[in-house]
């Protein structure tokens, strides 16, 4: 499978689920299937917003943040729920732990989208295979729609995503940004809000193409240093790497270190460990910061890759505790076989100035 993928540059893929919470919705009630339904924040009140909605209330031109009353008024068969953020973020645990499975290089967007760099994923399949079996793997264990762009770098994958939906995959290559991307309105390109195409319009910037053929010295006036780097990704590029600390809403600190040769030692693995845990530690007191779920993350000599994680009862900061759970992860997880990379990742991380204390029954007992 490696002739299909490219010598030098990367593979991306962009994952974006179709009306996660919607969906999610209509997987845990299929009577709901083919209906309108909507999720709102209060739909006993007129006032209540429409957080996100399914393609069947869509196409009666339900969206989102419309008020609650104006979409019932476009679709009065509308089926209107509360938001039940419990199960989406658990659901949304278990899609990243099935993209993890592809590769470790997954970089969580939000709840319910990711990149994933793909680039050493050739046992997996092709690109295309792979977006093709993340898609049936989704439907067939939860149930949910997605679309899945491919391509070189982010922002492109991004554009690809979101090319074809529900349940589509893109292709975006360099070559094809011209006529896939240039004749797209300014406002469907990434990166553009509502205040940046008022400021680019006033300047009969209306397409993707238009901001390409300005003048890179006026786009600097108009947008400061962001107009250069929105003309650069309209042209096709994006030097960002897919980076799983980087996660928006799934704060992730970690290490990882690809050996100079397989090791097989139960004892050098954990003398690993111990290295990779102490970096982590530094990274955290860097960041402030603490996290209750620690992930290893193993990739064999014939670069299979598996991720397994632990949550935990509290926060942990300290190499000591990183390397204790690691150490357990490794001896329930490892196969025996000979290991080309290990990763240590300490996920849901949070600022110490964030976490709220809350005494468990031990601490209480000890308190008293």
């Amino acid at each position: 499978m490696k002739q299909w993928y490219p010598k030098s540059g990367r593979v991306i893929l962009h994952v974006d689920m179709n009306s996660f919470y919607a969906s999610v919705e209509i997987a845990d009630d299929p009577a709901l299937k083919g209906k309108p339904v909507a999720i709102a924040g209060n739909p006993d009140e007129r006032k209540g917003i429409i957080v996100t909605s399914s393609y069947e209330a869509r196409n009666k031109g339900v969206k989102t943040t419309m008020s609650l009353w104006q979409a019932r008024k476009l679709c009065p068969n509308l089926i209107v729920l509360r938001p039940n953020f419990e199960r989406y973020r658990e659901v949304s645990h278990h899609i990243f732990r099935l993209l993890e499975e592809y590769t470790p290089i997954v970089e969580p967007v939000s709840i319910d989208e990711a990149f994933m760099d793909i680039t050493d994923s050739y046992e997996y399949g092709t690109p295309i295979e792979i977006a093709i079996d993340i898609q049936n793997q989704l439907m067939e264990q939860l149930s949910l729609p997605c679309s899945v762009g491919v391509a070189p770098n982010k922002f492109l994958a991004k554009m690809a995503s979101d090319m074809k939906k529900p349940n589509g995959i893109t292709i975006l290559r360099k070559r094809d940004v011209a006529t896939k991307l240039w004749p797209l309105p300014i406002e469907e390109m990434y990166g553009i809000g509502k205040k940046t195409k008022d400021k680019l319009k006033i300047y009969q910037i209306e397409t993707i193409e238009d901001l390409v053929k300005t003048d890179t010295m006026l786009l600097k006036g108009i947008l400061g240093v962001n107009g250069e780097k929105l003309k650069a990704r309209a042209l096709g590029e994006d030097p960002r790497i897919v980076d799983p600390e980087n996660a928006a809403s799934f704060k992730s600190i970690g290490s990882s270190q690809t050996f100079p040769s397989d090791i097989t030692q139960f004892d050098i693995l954990i003398d690993q460990l111990r290295k990779l845990s102490e970096t982590v530690e530094k990274r955290l007191a860097r960041k402030s910061a603490v996290g209750d779920t620690v992930q290893i993350i193993i990739r064999y000599s014939d670069r299979k890759t598996i991720t397994r994680r632990m949550k935990l009862s509290q926060f942990i900061e300290k190499a000591s505790d990183v390397l204790y759970y690691s150490e357990l992860l490794l001896e329930e997880h490892w196969n025996g076989e000979p290991i080309r990379l290990l990763g240590i990742t300490i996920q849901n991380a949070l600022p110490k100035n964030d976490l709220t204390y809350q005494l468990d029954l031990f601490r209480y007992l000890e308190e008293q």
